[in-house]
């Protein structure tokens, strides 16, 4: 028996991955977060299997089901929104399943910043413009950011930011980035990036709250900073360059004996 942590994507049900759907279809037992995991996608599951949306269940609740499912020796596809690894609260329900003995596999899923991306048909990382991603939140209602990755100091990089969990923090991010990114920097608040009614609003630092107001968007939003965002001038890589020397295109090999 094994707990199956499975990331089901951004919300398109074709953008999960072969192996977690499989899994979903083959699983006797699928707990979900129901709030952002399409309907479709625990559709899959086995017609006689149990399915129970974790959203308004607690930790010792969802963990009683895991213990219950490892008793009858049954599989169990967890299944939580985007990537798990990133805000998935997975790490606390790895750590009772370790002290229960139970063991449990993670597939990853699609992120929703790389959903974002590919949506926006932008690329995060352009030569000489911007060559680091930064995933973040700000401190609101859940737990307190750690003292060195407050976004004062993560905005001093001048990275493209992905920042989760702050549709309603906008002033706060607004008033702390400008000094580094400046007022008209790009920004692009993605409301629900893959689903059917998502929205994406192109701004800037100085309006994107009165933007979002505008669209009455308060939850299940990206913010998304930087100046790939906007229409800006960049070299091509070297990875294409014909004149570029890698270890799979030696520009300056010799040419064989007699060629």
């Amino acid at each position: 028996m094994t707990v199956y942590f499975i990331g089901a994507g951004p919300g398109a049900p074709d953008l999960i991955t072969v192996r977690g759907l499989r899994l979903i279809e083959r699983c006797p037992v699928c707990l979900y977060a129901g709030s952002l995991v399409p309907e479709e996608i625990v559709k899959a599951a086995p017609e006689d299997a149990l399915v129970k949306d974790t959203a308004p269940m607690h930790l010792d609740e969802i963990i009683a089901d895991m213990v219950a499912a490892h008793a009858r020796g049954e599989d169990v596809a967890r299944v939580h929104s985007g990537d798990p690894s990133i805000y998935g609260a997975i790490a606390e329900q790895m750590r009772r399943l370790d002290a229960l003995g139970i063991p449990y596999d993670v597939v990853p899923g699609v992120p929703a910043f790389a959903a974002t991306a590919a949506r926006l048909k932008t690329e995060l990382t352009l030569p000489e413009i911007a060559q680091t991603v930064i995933v973040t939140r700000t401190e609101m209602k859940a737990s307190s950011m750690p003292e060195f990755e407050t976004l004062e100091i993560l905005g001093k990089s001048r990275a493209t930011l992905a920042i989760h969990l702050s549709i309603r923090n906008l002033t706060h991010i607004r008033d702390t980035l400008t000094p580094y990114y400046g007022e008209d920097c790009p920004v692009v608040i993605a409301y629900r990036s893959t689903w059917p009614d998502e929205l994406f609003i192109r701004t800037t630092l100085k309006d994107m709250a009165e933007e979002v107001r505008k669209a009455k968007i308060t939850r299940t939003a990206l913010i998304m900073v930087g100046k790939v965002f906007g229409h800006v001038e960049f070299r091509d890589s070297d990875l294409y360059n014909s004149d570029f020397s890698h270890v799979l295109r030696n520009v300056g090999k010799k040419k064989k004996a007699g060629a």
